[in-house]
């Protein structure tokens, strides 16, 4: 059942008026036997803060779900992203529900506003005891230790504070890596010398490329916000990491074609992994892929509509939450007292089995992979929220 928190902090608004973001969305046409279970937005004069927190489900246990901070995110987008961490925390059979939560700005923000916006945010939840925060698009560590600092709980944490921090091990790109090497068996794929293309060169989309070119593979393109950079001979992945780690663009990068953003669509490819935004690829522009299989390294990066197509034209798409998961499974093993060492060995395990059960049964059944997937999830949770 859907809730509401309404009792603000001190000096904050909340209330689930959609014109905080612009939607003209009816939220609960989206409710389900899963959730969500509070949508809360929130505002704050002083600081100008507008964000959005949805906690959709916990049965597992509290929800975690990282903290994005972006100007355009809409009620349903964080919806639609907590939903995916609820499938994705059940699949991977942690003790944890889902939950998302938005800051509506510029993540380039002047340092000292940007904290400021972030500790208000952490303040305004600190009551909202079944979320645990963590890093998202917008965020870092360095985020999430202002947050711990409010309100003492977050994940992601820099690793002075006892956190295993996600972006210095790369634990979703690992997770993505390990996620390609299992699928590329079930499309007859040799990994060594696999020609990849990502959709996003951040985060998650520098660490795919640093782990799957470290087995053999060749990147072949990538693009940002703005543009791509394209060249079929390779590009040296640590050059461009470099680069965007410079704060440049991957345009930057010398030794190759420079085309624009949404080129990245079009580049033939063996495996093609968008780590970006959700709904890169929908009905408008799923059939100018040219590759053979599909990593989501971003969440909910295709549309349902774009997946079924995809599947029709036999491209193989490993669904977000259990390609992606290896980010929340290194946040797990931190809130349950785990150690770096720890991380990545529970990541290969637990993706290296979920990918290996919904390509099996999918080949089986001839059902889509996130068909699959979501029935996978869909039974652990109900099991934990019967009990």
């Amino acid at each position: 059942m859907m809730s509401l928190i309404s009792k603000p902090s001190p000096n904050l608004k909340q209330s689930i008026a959609l014109p905080i973001t612009g939607d003209s969305v009816n939220i609960f046409q989206f409710a389900d036997d899963l959730g969500p279970s509070k949508i809360i937005h929130i505002y704050e004069p002083i600081t100008q803060l507008k964000a959005i927190v949805v906690v959709d489900n916990v049965a597992c246990g509290p929800a975690i779900g990282g903290v994005r901070m972006a100007a355009d995110v809409t009620t349903e987008e964080v919806f639609r992203l907590a939903r995916a961490m609820t499938l994705k925390n059940a699949a991977a059979e942690l003790p944890h529900g889902g939950g998302k939560s938005a800051i509506l700005a510029d993540p380039k923000l002047p340092l000292p506003t940007k904290e400021n916006l972030i500790r208000t945010f952490a303040r305004a939840i600190k009551d909202i005891h079944d979320y645990i925060p963590g890093p998202d698009m917008g965020t870092n560590e360095q985020c999430m230790a202002w947050i711990k600092a409010e309100i003492g709980r977050a994940v992601g944490l820099p690793r002075a504070m006892g956190g295993i921090p996600l972006d210095e091990i790369g634990a979703t790109g690992f997770g993505v890596s390990v996620c390609a090497e299992v699928a590329s068996k079930f499309c007859n794929l040799d990994l060594h010398g696999a020609r990849i293309v990502i959709q996003g060169f951040g985060s998650v989309g520098k660490h795919a490329a640093r782990f799957l070119t470290a087995e053999g593979a060749t990147l072949i393109a990538a693009a940002d916000s703005q543009g791509t950079i394209f060249n079929p001979r390779g590009i040296n992945v640590h050059e461009l990491i470099a680069i965007k780690e410079s704060g440049k663009s991957v345009i930057e990068y010398a030794h190759g074609d420079k085309l624009h953003r949404d080129a990245v669509i079009d580049i033939e490819c063996d495996i093609w992994i968008p780590a970006a935004r959700p709904d890169v690829i929908h009905t408008d522009n799923v059939n100018r892929l040219n590759t053979r299989l599909i990593i989501c390294g971003a969440n909910i990066p295709l549309t349902e509509e774009a997946e079924r197509i995809c599947h029709e034209r036999h491209i193989l798409v490993v669904p977000d939450f259990i390609a992606n998961a290896g980010g929340v499974i290194c946040a797990a093993v931190e809130y349950g007292g785990g150690k770096p060492a720890d991380a990545l060995p529970a990541v290969a395990t637990k993706i290296l089995h979920n990918t290996t059960l919904v390509l099996e049964t999918s080949a089986k059944t001839g059902m889509l992979p996130r068909q699959v997937a979501v029935e996978l999830a869909h039974q652990r949770a109900n099991i934990a929220r019967k009990l």
